[in-house]
């Protein structure tokens, strides 16, 4: 790895909990770390009933259950700071996937209460102070410090009822988070070697689990990659890639972990003649000479989606998708035009090899 002589890395107030169980055993003790005394529990209706269970192990703790999370975090439905408000809660605990946490970051960012994590999925949002709300087909993020959570917990017995599509996707999610710390404008050393070591075992274990979902060693790797991949996503600036996934999500309602694994693929190739290091390093964590072939490969050996036209994205809907990505500026290693987005959204669409 070459070293970079300049850089800054600022790192950001954030407890971890990992190991197997800990949803149900430490989300307690850290509501009681953080001295609350009434949590809001949040979910979405898939995790519904794990997240009772978590409720349970709260017990006096837990002010209210609101199982309301929905994907993108529509603010068409803003009732979950109205519930916090309503339980007299003084703290949240989200627990699912990135909807489930959106809400949860929607929630913290309105109310200023603090925010535990408990993620079931790869999603990476969990490590960030990025939010980002759904509003008339538009989907617009920002940064703040308040929706960072203050703790999370990992607890990989959780994603062992992942399916086996969601898995392969939400894996893939996670790597796109690392692919563009690599090569942001505000990486680092460390978040360089973060980024190397969550591609390399998230992309090892992917593979094991879409052979056997419950082998729970790789559930295990799979998290820790993710938690990498999440914790590069939130000391760095997203590029091209997350910005098409922004629109393609926000305006057109794509689902979020599919799509970014289709357009990975094809806004590395974008980008690799810009960001000569970050290519080495991802060849070095996936074990190949062409990263962008070989994440378009391992989609494939997994049987995840590979064009946006599976997704259910129009062709007349590219030259719109095209002028919104290209229409604001946004850190890139390569200039970004209308024209260029344009090549990779009709790449993307028809599923070509990159």
């Amino acid at each position: 790895m070459t070293f970079m002589g300049d850089f800054t890395y600022e790192s950001r107030p954030v407890r971890v909990v990992f190991r197997p169980g800990a949803a149900v055993t430490a989300t307690p003790a850290e509501v009681e770390h953080l001295g609350l005394r009434r949590v809001l529990v949040v979910c979405g209706s898939r995790g519904e009933a794990v997240a009772r269970a978590v409720a349970d192990a709260l017990g006096d703790s837990c002010a209210a259950l609101h199982a309301e999370a929905r994907m993108h975090v529509p603010v068409e439905t803003p009732t979950g700071p109205c519930v916090a408000q309503e339980a007299g809660a003084d703290g949240v605990v989200a627990f699912g996937g990135g909807s489930s946490i959106g809400l949860g970051k929607a929630i913290a960012l309105r109310t200023g209460l603090p925010l535990i994590a408990v993620p079931s999925t790869y999603s990476g949002s969990e490590m960030t102070p990025v939010w980002g709300l759904t509003e008339g087909g538009a989907k617009r993020t920002g940064r703040d410090p308040r929706v960072q959570p203050r703790s999370v917990v990992y607890d990989p017995e959780l994603t062992l009822s992942l399916p086996v599509p969601l898995t392969v996707t939400s894996g893939v999610n996670a790597l796109a988070h690392a692919v563009e710390a690599l090569y942001a404008p505000d990486t680092s050393p460390l978040i360089a070697l973060m980024a190397e070591d969550g591609v390399r075992a998230t992309a090892e274990a992917l593979p094991l689990l879409a052979v056997d979902p419950e082998d729970l060693e790789a559930r295990s790797r799979a998290l820790y990659g993710a938690w990498l991949c999440g914790a590069c996503l939130g000391a760095t600036t997203m590029g091209l890639h997350h910005k098409l996934c922004h629109v393609l999500g926000g305006t057109f309602g794509l689902p979020h972990a599919e799509t970014h694994t289709v357009v990975l693929p094809y806004a590395l190739a974008y980008n690799a003649s810009a960001a000569p290091d970050a290519l080495t390093a991802l060849g070095r964590a996936l074990g190949a000479d062409d990263p962008p072939s070989a994440l378009w490969d391992l989609a494939g050996r997994l049987g995840a989606p590979r064009s946006l036209a599976e997704l259910g994205l129009r062709e007349t809907d590219l030259a719109e998708a095209a002028v919104q990505v290209a229409g604001q500026p946004y850190a890139n290693p390569r200039p970004v035009t209308a024209e260029g987005v344009r090549e990779v959204l009709q790449a993307a669409y028809e599923g070509r090899r990159p």
